[in-house]
Parts: structure tokens; C-alpha cells; sequence
């Protein structure tokens, strides 16, 4: 399969870097399906008799298997480019649904976490840090920016998944129109082949047109000398080994994680959320299944505009600055949504879209991030490397809602006053963030890579 080879994707002199992130795009699209999760969730809990955190464990593996194969991966990811990469990704993430729908129609819960979880979240990793280093490469003037247009399709992947799979859900169920209607599992399962089917060929369009730039490439009129020199952004490299030895790469690392975890919990139960927040007096909800569904959809906007907006920003202001407005601010925004967020549906929209714009700024600012302070050579390694913080992320999120949720009491009896507690669990979580991120400073140059044009320093020889 030479044709995967980093050798064939070297782009021809004249190519057009503005072609790159189409085909990072076609990835992420695909593997942002994982965001819509929330739209089938509660029919996989009728189907298999299980509860909120047993189903919600579905979506837990699979961002804890991202974040190991993206760590696990990433090295030769850098080393092999991203054509075989984005061709390895859709192998799983489309394997993963097809074992997935599998489990489902067989009732075997574990083969969905095998297919679903482990299959597929090693898919989603694989595919989400391969075009990374590639944008980064392309874009050395704005990098913000480069990682911000591939990484947005992961967040605005449930934009599209979301209503397919709810059009989808009732054209496989004959049930569909009646009141109340809970998807069957049947119909869930015919919905994960058909997704396989799609994002397979979409995936593989991706994988094929994706470009690397040949070596010593620049953009036309960029001069590196140019670039605004900031306190944070070094000239010099760290590699992947010795970058997770330094304090600013675990400094990182907890402020991601709590910046995700935050809004990963409100992500995976984004649907009944909002319809347990305007429960009315008895019992049933001022808000619909469908509407519930768009509201689906209008988070992945704000998740996918901000991964573009906020890390395009970040090129002015600087990461570190702009982490500070994700986690302190975020911090104001989920106390007022646990608070208040249940007295007018506009507050609460506009709450719950900033908070996951600032979740999905978070994502495509921190590989420009880990850019500046540790240089380009192995980025895209360390960038695996620091993922495991959204595999770590992708249980406690999940893990403390859904807990919470199930003291309260059933799916379809909760109310606003249920969610508090996990709300202001995640206000405490972003504020240790918050300070993480403030205590980030230039990395040592004792973890810098020796440069060709540096004399090495004398070594005494040893005596015999």
C-alpha cells in the first residue's frame, strides 16, 4: 500500500495550502459525530434496560481510547504523514459502528463498548491528531488559525450528525409519530450502519487529497525573522520525550482536562439537559424531543465556531491569555447556568453556547499552545500525548453528571435543581484550571533539541 506513503502526499511546487484543510476537514467532520451521542441516548437505555451512566460509558471509552491512541500514536503519525494516518482512522471509527450496530441488535451491551468505544475511539484519536503538525507546517504564520479550520469540523461534526441521525431514527422506526416516542434499537443500529457507510467514503476523500509541504517550504513573503516575538513562543524545539518532563506540558495538561471535563459533561447529556431544565408541574417537559435535538445542533455552532474563532484570536492575544478567558470566565458562566439557568430558555441557550464555545476553543487553541512553548519538531506527538487529558476528561465528565443525575433520581423525573451539584462541581474545576494556566511559563532550555548551527559545549574527556 505504497500509495499511503508520506513520500506520494509531498505537494508539488505552486500548491495551493489553502486546498489542506478541506481534506483535514473531511475527518474531523466525520469523527465529530461522537458529539451526537446525546441524540440516541436514551434509546439505548430502553433498549438495553441499562442506566444513564451505564450508556453514558459508551461515549466515556471511546474519548479514553482517543486519548491513548493519539499518545500511543502520535510519533508515528509525525513519521508516516497523514495520508496513512487518515486512512487508518476511518478504518476504525467505520469498524467501530459496524461491531457497534452488531451489539445492538444482538442486546450485547459490551460489543457496543467494544465496537462503539474501543474500535471507534481508536479511529477518533488516529484521525483527530493527523492533520495537525501537516496545518501547523502549512501555516507557520498563523498557526491559531491553521489548527482553528481542521479541528472545528470535529466540534461541528454532531451539527450535521445530530439531525441525519434524528430524520434517520424515524425513517427506520414505524413507531415514530407516536407520543412520546423513544427511538427503538433497531432503528439505532440501522443508523450506526448506514453512518459507517457514509463516513467511510468521506473519510477516504479526505485521506486522498491531503497534501504535506516539501521540506524548507514557506509561505510566499514570510519571513520567520518577522514574527512577533513573544515571551511564550520559542524559537527552538523540544522533543515529544522530553516535553512531558517539563511542568508546562503537565500545566497544560490539567488545564485542558478541566476545561474539558467541564464542558464534556454538559456535551454528552445535551439533550435530555435541556428538557429536564423546563420540566413543567406534572412532570412532562415544555421542551420536545425535536427541539431538544436542535438544540443538539446549535451546540455544535458554538463548539465549531468557537474552535475557529477563539483560536484565530488566540494569534493576537496570545494562548495564555486566552485560556484565561476559557476557564475564568467559563467559571462565572456555569455558576449563573446552575443558579439561573432555568428561568427563560434564551438564558440558558446563550449560557450553555458560550460555555462550549470556550470547550471547543480550548481544543483548537491548545495545539498552537503547545506550538509556541515547545517549537514544531515533535508537535504532533506531544499534541497526542496531551490528549490522554481528554481520555482522562471523557470519564470524569460523563462520570460525575451522570452519578449525580442518577442519585436524583430516573431519566424523565429530573429537573433543574438536579443538575446543580454537578454544576458547581465543574465552577471548582475550572478554577483549578485557571490557576494551572496562569502558573505556565517558558519552557527551560535544558529540554531544548541541540541546533545545527549551535556549537555543542565542550565536553572534558574522561579520564582512563
Amino acid at each position: 500500500m505504497g500509495f499511503l506513503d508520506r513520500e506520494r502526499t509531498i505537494a508539488p511546487a505552486g500548491f495551493n495550502r489553502w486546498l489542506v484543510p478541506p481534506a483535514a476537514l473531511a475527518v474531523h467532520l466525520c469523527i465529530g459525530q461522537a458529539y451526537a451521542t446525546s441524540v440516541y441516548k436514551t434509546a439505548l437505555v430502553k433498549h438495553f434496560g441499562a442506566s444513564l451512566t451505564e450508556i453514558g460509558l459508551i461515549f466515556s471509552i471511546a474519548i479514553v481510547m482517543l486519548g491513548l491512541s493519539a499518545a500511543i500514536m502520535g510519533t508515528w503519525v509525525d513519521r508516516n504523514g497523514p495520508r496513512k494516518a487518515m486512512f487508518t482512522s476511518a478504518m476504525f471509527w467505520t469498524g467501530g459502528f459496524l461491531i457497534g450496530s452488531l451489539g445492538i441488535f444482538t442486546h450485547q451491551l459490551w460489543l457496543v463498548y467494544l465496537g462503539y468505544g474501543v474500535v471507534g475511539g481508536i479511529g477518533l484519536g488516529i484521525g483527530y491528531i493527523s492533520p495537525v503538525s501537516t496545518l501547523i507546517k502549512w501555516f507557520p504564520d498563523r498557526p491559531g488559525l491553521a489548527t482553528g479550520m481542521a479541528i472545528m469540523g470535529f466540534g461541528g461534526g454532531a451539527l450535521i450528525a445530530s439531525p441525519v441521525s434524528t430524520a434517520l431514527l424515524k425513517a427506520y422506526d414505524p413507531n415514530s409519530g407516536a407520543q412520546g416516542w423513544v427511538a427503538s434499537g433497531d432503528a439505532v443500529g440501522k443508523l450506526f450502519l448506514t453512518l459507517a457507510v457514509a463516513y467511510l467514503v468521506y473519510m477516504l476523500f479526505g485521506a486522498f487529497t491531503i497534501k504535506v509541504p516539501a521540506d524548507g517550504w514557506r509561505p510566499a513573503g514570510f519571513d520567520p525573522a518577522t514574527v512577533k516575538a513573544a515571551k511564550l513562543v520559542t524559537t527552538e524545539n523540544v522533543s515529544a520525550r522530553n516535553a512531558v518532563k517539563t511542568p508546562q506540558f503537565w500545566l497544560v495538561w490539567v488545564a485542558l482536562f478541566c476545561n474539558v471535563t467541564a464542558g464534556i459533561g454538559i456535551l454528552e447529556q445535551a439533550a435530555p439537559m435541556i428538557q429536564d431544565f423546563f420540566r413543567t408541574s406534572d412532570g412532562a417537559s415544555a421542551v420536545s424531543a425535536a427541539v431538544a435535538a436542535g438544540f443538539v445542533g446549535l451546540l455544535s455552532i458554538g463548539n465549531m465556531a468557537g474552535r475557529f474563532a477563539w483560536s484565530a484570536t488566540s494569534d493576537i492575544t496570545g494562548r495564555k491569555r486566552i485560556y484565561m478567558l476559557y476557564l475564568g470566565v467559563g467559571a462565572v458562566l456555569y455558576t449563573v447556568l446552575a443558579l439561573a439557568g432555568s428561568s427563560t430558555t434564551i438564558l440558558y441557550v446563550a449560557l450553555a453556547f458560550l460555555i462550549i464555545s470556550f470547550y471547543g476553543g480550548g481544543f483548537a487553541t491548545v495545539p498552537a499552545y503547545l506550538r509556541d512553548l515547545f517549537g514544531t519538531f515533535q508537535v504532533g506527538a506531544i499534541h497526542g500525548r496531551l490528549l490522554t487529558a481528554w481520555s482522562a476528561a471523557g470519564v470524569a465528565g460523563p462520570l460525575i453528571v451522570n452519578a449525580f443525575l442518577d442519585a436524583q433520581g430516573k431519566p424523565g423525573q429530573l429537573t433543574a435543581a438536579s443538575y446543580q451539584p454537578a454544576l458547581l462541581t465543574m465552577v471548582a474545576l475550572l478554577v483549578v484550571g485557571f490557576v494551572a494556566n496562569l502558573l505556565v511559563k517558558p519552557v527551560s532550555a535544558r529540554f531544548h533539541e541541540p541546533r545545527p548551527d549551535r556549537e555543542r559545549p565542550h565536553e572534558p574527556a574522561m579520564e582512563a
